[in-house]
Formats: structure tokens, C-alpha cells, sequence
């Protein structure tokens, strides 16, 4: 049943991903190069309303904080941050995005995960030598979150609640998302049009 419904989820994901134009890579070069902004107002609205959702639900009980989980911090995920956003500027696609134009038919997509799982195999291959370079121990003891959330396992970096902040920064991304304009770059072209 578990695996019934995850596809059903990730279905209904892809889906709402291709509605919005997040497995169309002409609008998320159009976000990346700040021509085209409606995309990334749709993600700072999606985080913004889930994190005021999760860190309220917490407060309130109704979210369980056993459920949380958190990665552990270290220089390698930085790293790999800053390839991830490099790939995916010159590609047009995330994982989730790739996947998504996949399925929606697009060729090029195909070529996107090829070249990730070889990618993925690539660092599996040579993961020893990554862990001997000390790039992938803990930073600040590993995993933290920015504020103290009562009743989980993860000790916070800044001595508040992180409850609190997590609805404040989700209400501040939720603001953004609503004050940002279509565009910051004049593009001579009608702005939330996505060229096919």
C-alpha cells in the first residue's frame, strides 16, 4: 500500500511541477536568470505556506516532531549545493524537474538523468577517497537546526524556538512571494509567456 500511495503522491507531484512550468526548462532558465519570476514566486509561496504549516502544526500538536528529520551540515553539501545549482542552471532541470519532462515527453530530459545517475555512480565509486578529505564531516555537530524545537532530537544553533522562527521565515517567504515582480531584467518579451 505504502508504495501504491507514493506513487500516487509522486504522480500528483509531477503533475502540479508540469502545470506551474517547473519540467519546462526555458522557464527555469527564465527564473535563473531573473527574466521570468513566476516560478520562483510559486516555490517561495510552497515553502513559505509549508513551513508556517509544519512548524505550526508542531506548536499546536498536530504535527508529530518525531517525524522531523534533519541532514547533517558539513563542507561537502555546501559543495554539492553549489553543483547542483550549476548543473541545473545549464541544464534547465533539477532531479525532480528531469524526471517530471521525462515523463511529459521530453528528449533532452532523458540525457539529464543518464548524466546524473552516471554522476551519482561517479561519487559512489570514488566516495572513500571524499570521506578521507574530511569534506564530509559534521559542521556545528553535524545535525542542527537554527533554532531549538521542543521535543526533537536536534540541538539548535541560536537559543529560540524554532517553531518561531520557522513560521517567521516561512511568513517572510510568503511576503517575498507576493511582492516580487514578474520580472527583475527587462525582457522585451510579455513577461509569463514560456517560449515553447
Amino acid at each position: 500500500m505504502e508504495i501504491i500511495l507514493a506513487i500516487i503522491i509522486g504522480a500528483a507531484f509531477g503533475a502540479v511541477l508540469d502545470r506551474i512550468g517547473a519540467a519546462n526548462p526555458n522557464w527555469i532558465v527564465g527564473m535563473l536568470t531573473l527574466r521570468r519570476l513566476h516560478l520562483m514566486k510559486t516555490i517561495l509561496l510552497a515553502i513559505g505556506t509549508g513551513s508556517i504549516l509544519m512548524f505550526g502544526g508542531q506548536m499546536l500538536g498536530f504535527v508529530d516532531v518525531g517525524h522531523m528529520s534533519v541532514k547533517s551540515a558539513y563542507v561537502g553539501v555546501f559543495i554539492g549545493g553549489l553543483l547542483l545549482g550549476a548543473g541545473w542552471a545549464a541544464s534547465g532541470y533539477c532531479p525532480g524537474t528531469g524526471v517530471c519532462a521525462a515523463a511529459s515527453g521530453r528528449r533532452d530530459a532523458l540525457f539529464f538523468i543518464v548524466g546524473g545517475l552516471l554522476g551519482a555512480a561517479a561519487y559512489m565509486a570514488t566516495y572513500p577517497a571524499w570521506k578521507a578529505t574530511g569534506l564530509l564531516d559534521g559542521i556545528a555537530g553535524g545535525k542542527v537546526t537554527l533554532g531549538t524545537v521542543p521535543g526533537s532530537a536536534y540541538e539548535g544553533v541560536l537559543l529560540m524556538s524554532g517553531d518561531i522562527l520557522g513560521i517567521a521565515l516561512g511568513a517572510v517567504f510568503v511576503l517575498v512571494a507576493f511582492v516580487l515582480p514578474d520580472s527583475l531584467i527587462a525582457t522585451g518579451e510579455k513577461v509569463g509567456v514560456a517560449a515553447e
